[in-house]
């Protein structure tokens, strides 16, 4: 039995652009055009699925997905920073800011840990793979970063390591033991 993940991350918006901790913002115009122009480029799917986000939920929608919310692919919470930019956050607090971004199990904002969201997907992982075929998922880049790590069995510090733009595709597969990462990259591949 082998399972098959797209993960797709969503469309840009202001938060991505203006290098700010994410809210429930709507995708910005770019980010609804380059959505689009995915549409009908996606292989075919036994499941499409999304975060519950404003942004994520718009981005299947351009994609032409009809897909089902999946609350494990939230996105990270973070709290008291949510909607404030990087530099403010690094101005403002720059040894909580370094300190979360050196100790995975810290969450000075008030919100989720980057531990705590690791230990969320790869719980997720270990029910998605007792699906067979393909899914197709929409989210968020931590998400990915954190599906990325636990695949490939890197430590929790890799997370600020892997570097996911909005659009880019991630491809996962799984054989029912364990995931392997089949590709990652900018651009969605051509496949039968």
């Amino acid at each position: 039995m082998t399972t098959r993940l797209i993960l797709i991350c969503h469309g840009a918006t202001a938060a991505t652009r203006g290098s700010c901790f994410p809210s429930d913002e709507a995708l910005d115009e770019s980010g609804k055009v380059g959505a689009a122009a995915l549409a009908g480029r996606l292989p075919h799917a036994d499941r499409w699925l999304t975060g519950p986000e404003l942004r994520t939920r718009q981005t299947a929608e351009a994609l032409g997905l009809v897909a089902a919310v999946e609350p494990a692919l939230r996105d990270c919470d973070y709290g008291a920073w949510s909607g404030r930019s990087v530099k403010d956050v690094y101005a403002c607090e720059p040894e909580v800011a370094a300190a979360w971004l050196r100790e995975p199990a810290t969450a000075p904002h008030g919100g989720e840990s980057v531990l705590s969201l690791m230990q969320r997907i790869a719980d997720w992982l270990l029910i998605e793979q007792t699906y067979p075929g393909r899914s197709i998922a929409v989210t968020h880049s931590a998400v990915i970063r954190a599906a990325i790590a636990y695949t490939i069995g890197a430590p929790p510090q890799s997370f600020w390591r892997i570097d996911i733009a909005p659009l880019s595709v991630t491809r996962l597969s799984s054989d029912g033991h364990r995931w392997n990462l089949s590709f990652a990259g900018c651009t969605l591949p051509r496949e039968s």
